[in-house]
Parts: C-alpha cells; sequence; structure tokens
C-alpha cells in the first residue's frame, strides 16, 4: 500500500536537531512528545502536522518557510529536467520516486543535480573540441559555463531580490550605496575617466561614473558595483561549481555572473516575471518599466526559469555587421552554432539597414523545428567629445509553440505564414538552393561548373 502523502520533513528536522546539538529525547522533551515520535518523523515514517509546525517554529525560533516543501518543489522540477536526458530515456520512474528523492535526500538529489551539470559542461566541452579541435578558448569555456545551467542561477535571483528591497527602502541605488558602505557617488568627464565607464576609488571611497552614460547604464553600472560587493559570496559559490582550464576563462565567467546580478538587483525575479506576463513579453515596455535598456531586459528575459514561475523560454543573441556573436544564451532549445557566424537569412542582420526598427520573423530550421524571433539594433558608447561607438544587432526568439504568449504574434496565424528557411551555420546547413551560403557544408562533395552553373554558390552531388 502507497504512504499516505503529506508533509514529510525527515532530513529538515534532522539538520535542525543536529546544528543545535541536541539529541532525540532533548527535541522531544522541548516540543512536548516522545523520543520515539521525533525518531519516526526524522525517518520520514509520519507527516509533520500543522500543529507540529507551529510548535517547531515557537520552541526553535525558526521561519515557517524554512520548514515548507517550497525548496524541494524546485529541487523535483530541476531534477524532471536532468532525468529527462535521452540518456535516461530506458529508465522508467515511479509517479513519486523523483519527489520522494527530492524531500528525503535533499544532498543525494543536489549531487545528482551537480553531476548533470558537469556532464553538461563536458558533452558541451566534446561538441567544441570536434568543431575544429582548437586549444582551449576561455570564451568557449565561459560559454559553456553558462549553457550547462541555461543561464539560471536561483541562488543569486533570490539574493538580489532581498537587494532590491533594500534598496527600494533606501531610495535607490546612490543612496543604498552611500548607507551601507559610506561611498560617495560622482559622474566625472571621459577625458578624466582615461577609457573607463565605472571606477571604485577605495582611498576615497568613491564610485566614479562616465558622464556619458544614459540612464540605463549609469544604473547598470551602480547595479554592478552593488552586485561585486554583496553578491561576492553567492558569485563565488556559482564559480566554484564549474569546470575552467584557463583563470581567464574563470575571469570572464564571473563578469558574466556579475552582470547576472546587476540584472536581478533591477529586474527583480519577481516582479519582473510579472510585468512580463502581464505585458506579453514587450520588450520596450519592460525596459521602460524598470528604467533599463532593451538590450538588458531581453537578456533578462532568457533567466525566467524558475520552477513554478516559470516564463517563455527565450534564446538570445547578440551580433556586430561584421557577423561576429559575441553573446550568446540558450533557454529554449536554439542549436547555436558552436563557431562562426549565424545564418544570413536571418532577420537580424537585416537590423543594420533598418537601425532601431523592431523586426520579427518566422524562421525553420533544416530539421522543421520553427522559432519566432524579434531583433532590433542597440547601440553602446558614445557621447560628447566624439567618443566612439558600436552598433549591435540583439535577436530574443522563442519556439513556435510558445509564440502565442508574446504581443509581436498577437492575431498571427502559425499555421498559415511561410517561415523562413535558416540554417545554423553555412558549414552544418544541407539545403542546395541558398543563394546567401558563404561556404560547402561539411561533408558535402562540390561538383565542377564548367559546363553548369547553378545559382546557387555551389552544385553538390546527390
Amino acid at each position: 500500500m502507497a504512504r499516505e502523502r503529506g508533509l514529510y520533513l525527515g532530513p529538515r528536522l534532522r539538520r535542525l536537531r543536529r546544528d543545535r546539538g541536541l539529541t532525540q529525547a532533548d527535541m522531544a522533551a522541548d516540543l512536548g512528545i516522545s523520543a520515539s515520535y521525533v525518531a519516526l518523523l526524522e525517518g520520514n515514517q509520519r507527516p509533520v502536522t500543522a500543529d507540529m509546525l507551529l510548535r517547531l517554529a515557537r520552541t526553535f525560533e525558526v521561519d515557517l518557510s524554512d520548514l515548507d516543501d517550497r525548496k524541494s518543489g524546485e529541487t523535483i522540477a530541476r531534477l524532471e529536467r536532468a532525468l529527462g536526458e535521452p540518456l535516461f530515456e530506458e529508465i522508467e520512474f515511479g509517479p513519486t520516486e523523483i519527489a520522494d528523492v527530492a524531500a528525503s535526500f535533499p544532498a543525494l538529489a543536489e549531487a545528482v543535480l551537480r553531476l548533470h551539470t558537469a556532464y553538461s559542461e563536458a558533452q558541451l566541452a566534446l561538441a567544441d573540441n570536434a568543431d575544429g579541435g582548437r586549444a582551449a578558448d576561455p570564451v568557449d569555456e565561459a560559454r559553456r559555463f553558462l549553457a550547462a545551467r541555461r543561464n539560471f542561477f536561483p541562488a543569486l535571483d533570490e539574493a538580489a531580490e532581498k537587494i532590491a528591497r533594500e534598496v527600494d527602502l533606501a531610495g535607490g541605488l546612490e543612496t543604498y550605496l552611500e548607507a551601507r558602505r559610506g561611498l560617495r557617488v560622482r559622474c566625472l568627464p571621459s577625458d578624466v575617466m582615461v577609457g573607463a565607464v565605472r571606477r571604485f576609488d577605495q582611498h576615497r571611497n568613491e564610485l566614479v561614473i562616465n558622464d556619458t552614460l544614459d540612464g540605463a547604464s549609469r544604473r547598470f553600472q551602480l547595479a554592478l558595483q552593488v552586485a561585486y560587493f554583496d553578491l561576492r559570496e553567492a558569485i563565488d559559490d556559482a564559480l566554484a561549481d564549474g569546470q575552467f582550464a584557463t583563470d581567464n576563462a574563470r575571469q570572464l565567467a564571473r563578469r558574466s555572473l556579475g552582470g547576472y546580478g546587476a540584472a536581478a538587483i533591477l529586474m527583480p525575479y519577481q516582479r519582473f516575471h510579472r510585468a512580463a506576463e502581464e505585458r506579453q513579453y514587450d520588450v520596450e515596455a519592460l525596459a521602460r518599466t524598470f528604467r533599463t535598456s532593451f538590450e538588458q531586459a531581453s537578456h533578462r528575459l532568457t533567466t525566467l526559469q524558475r520552477p513554478g514561475r516559470e516564463g517563455v523560454p527565450f534564446f538570445f543573441m547578440r551580433v556586430d555587421a561584421a557577423g561576429n556573436i559575441s553573446k550568446r544564451l540558450d533557454g529554449a532549445g536554439f542549436p547555436f552554432a558552436r563557431h562562426g557566424g549565424s545564418c544570413p537569412i536571418w532577420a537580424v542582420h537585416e537590423t543594420f539597414r533598418r537601425p532601431r526598427e523592431l523586426l520579427t520573423q518566422w524562421i525553420e530550421l533544416p530539421d522543421g523545428e520553427r522559432f519566432f524571433t524579434i531583433a532590433r539594433t542597440v547601440t553602446a558608447g558614445g557621447g560628447a567629445h566624439g567618443a566612439q561607438s558600436v552598433t549591435r544587432a540583439v535577436a530574443l526568439g522563442c519556439a513556435a509553440r510558445d509564440a502565442g504568449r508574446l504581443i509581436y504574434a498577437e492575431g498571427r496565424d502559425i499555421a498559415r505564414e511561410t517561415p523562413t528557411p535558416i540554417g545554423v551555420t553555412c558549414r552544418v546547413c544541407h539545403r542546395p538552393s541558398c543563394l546567401a551560403r558563404a561556404e560547402p557544408p561539411i561533408g558535402r562533395q562540390v561538383l565542377a561548373d564548367e559546363y553548369r552553373r547553378l545559382g546557387a554558390p555551389f552544385g553538390f552531388a546527390d
């Protein structure tokens, strides 16, 4: 007969007791119950009643939220995703097995999740090595670190939400820094900053910001410094879970986590998720609401993966006019090329001819999978005295099944629209008649053109 489902907190109660140096008899005496009943509770042989929860809270001065099963619910969702790998497709799990492991053996569950993350990183590393056999590349290492975790760091989000509340109570980032660290914020001209956009002067206890930055960039730099001050432990913990062959890769990953923390302070998870749902993922509206840039809001949308409060799974890419991809993040299963540029038919490249205009596009990969994307140019730098600026394009996309949740696809009939056929990159795309092809795909024999020349750049043997 199956065990009755209830609130089973055995491992948590055991940790609570041991943290306070108590025996089972000591805890029983404090709670006014028998030692055998404590043993049953710790062994998950009895559920914890509401009355017992209140006794625990009063007697040991613990927050009830620390004893509920929200954490195990998040762990269950993470375990289900990890165990959904094709590697485990022949293993059948009972309806309550994963939940039992998450609730009763949290340390074991965490160990499994860490192993899965390490496995994901190793698989991505193998893919990089197979694609050209290049030497260790710190950029690739940092990207693997983010990709293996799907650009989601719940501990950073939770810590940042607390900081965001303190920032609101203080009246803003500047007053928060002044109240918490006695730090004065100043804005100085570019020639004084000597190429820097932000500088922390430890001797004067000042944070100096380049006065050419716009409002969104200025706030981000303030939030970034807060993240480096107050999220250092969470960032270090996340990095400790990574696999880095080079110090450069670790530094790049730290920079990414610093930016993640800054975004989480400016756009706290629950508030941003609620706003995204209410505004149907209107990126420009979200940017205005949270006083961030279009790129910052787009980037933040890729991180909404908290179990029970998931957003639309997005992928994100930033590319320059030469086709160099400077940032890519995937939460939607988009098969980014490991190396090289992206498909020139994708509208993200068209944005450079139509600056600041938001372009939407249905795209279809060679395997038939469809995505809905939005793209727009963004500009960084510039300002007075002829300061250098750079224009890039950012693309945000989701799987076709999720497009109906976006304001950009409102009123559009997916079934009737013809998607644009694109490839991941020319070397792995086998569309034979593509006029935009830059090089032949791997493994295809190129035909001579002495007697017949096709409109496409290359002809291939069948």
